[in-house]
């Protein structure tokens, strides 16, 4: 029996040995991906600038206030991820240059006036394409959009 017992141990250290001979050899983790700031730009700044637009030149004032909030909280998740850009502050970057139009864009929101609105933005594009000059990347230029470039959502406002 105390053979048995024996073996049996003898066994179980020899399975530990191989897992951890196993984990030694084992590659070292990958380092997590952070995405760039221009990553973000495109993938979470972009979508919500042009559908700010496209929901309010469909009158869809309630899903324009919700985009502009989207927007800004985007631009607020691009500065904790992306604290330092070219060894400036990112969220002061974004307060000098976005603050004044999207307050500009709030108000025209509210007033559901079009006009008013369509100067907030271009002024919120300038804004957007200074920045882009001042850290050399004049090459990115914004505009404002000239058609619909998402085919699976309606813009217009809902029947209620």
């Amino acid at each position: 029996m105390r053979l048995i017992v024996l073996a049996a141990g003898l066994a179980g250290l020899a399975s530990l040995a191989t897992v951890a001979g196993l984990r030694a050899d084992a590659p070292a983790p990958s380092p997590a991906y952070v995405p760039t700031v221009s990553d973000l730009m495109i993938a979470t700044i972009q979508p919500r600038h042009i559908r700010l637009w496209l929901a309010a030149h469909s009158g869809n004032w309630a899903f324009s206030a919700y985009e502009l909030g989207n927007l800004k909280g985007a631009f607020n998740r691009v500065s904790r991820a992306q604290p330092q850009v070219e060894g400036n502050s990112f969220a002061e970057m974004n307060a000098a240059v976005t603050q004044e139009p999207f307050e500009a864009l709030a108000q025209a929101i509210k007033q559901k006036d079009i006009g008013r609105f369509e100067q907030s933005y271009a002024d919120l594009t300038a804004a957007c394409n200074s920045c882009h000059q001042a850290l050399n990347r004049a090459a990115v230029v914004i505009k404002v959009p000239q058609a619909a470039s998402v085919a699976d959502q309606e813009f217009a406002p809902a029947m209620e």
